[in-house]
């Protein structure tokens, strides 16, 4: 075993060869082309990594984010493991990374920002993304998300007609019987 095998190993990184044992959760739309992985300028060294698929840690760490409105920049650091100059750090970089300011100007992240923080820390350390990368990567990811929620809207209008349906067809089936 290669001190870089080693290396990766002992720090959770993936291989060529664990890369396949990754669980699929998101979708994209296009192959990567040319061998690079979707949202990864060709200096990065993440040919290997796939967006699309997310580590069992990764999902877990999600379940692990406690149920609360509002977390400060202390929480949201003990939560993902880093320091808070680099939460500060990723906001400057990361446009989907803007909390929210208290009256007394602190930051208040919501789960919603904790989710992509952890997203932002697993390409990053895990993925060995470069930032332009990962801001690429995200980028990629919300694109062909969006459409899920375009779906999602669509099935929503789609139940709220039919439950109107419904309520036509009991006021049907009541005006018959009062005439019958």
């Amino acid at each position: 075993m290669s001190s870089t095998e080693e290396y990766q190993t002992t720090h959770g990184i993936p291989s060529v060869s664990q890369s396949s044992e990754k669980t699929e959760v998101f979708e994209l739309n296009e192959e990567p082309k040319s061998g690079v992985s979707a949202g990864v300028d060709s200096s990065s060294a993440n040919e290997g990594v796939v967006l699309s698929s997310l580590d069992e840690d990764f999902l877990g760490q999600l379940e692990e984010i406690p149920d609360k409105m509002a977390f400060k920049i202390g929480e949201v650091a003990d939560i993902v493991g880093v320091k808070q100059y680099v939460l500060r750090y990723w906001e400057t970089e990361f446009q989907v990374l803007r909390p929210k300011k208290s009256n007394h100007n602190q930051r208040m992240y919501t789960r919603k920002d904790v989710e992509m923080i952890f997203l932002i820390k697993k390409l990053l350390y895990k993925d060995r993304f470069s930032i332009t990368g990962a801001r690429g990567a995200i980028k990629k990811l919300k694109k062909n998300i969006k459409p899920t929620s375009e779906k999602r809207q669509t099935y929503r209008k789609y139940l709220a007609v039919i439950e109107k349906a419904k309520a036509l067809v009991r006021g049907i089936e009541r005006l018959e019987q009062k005439l019958g």
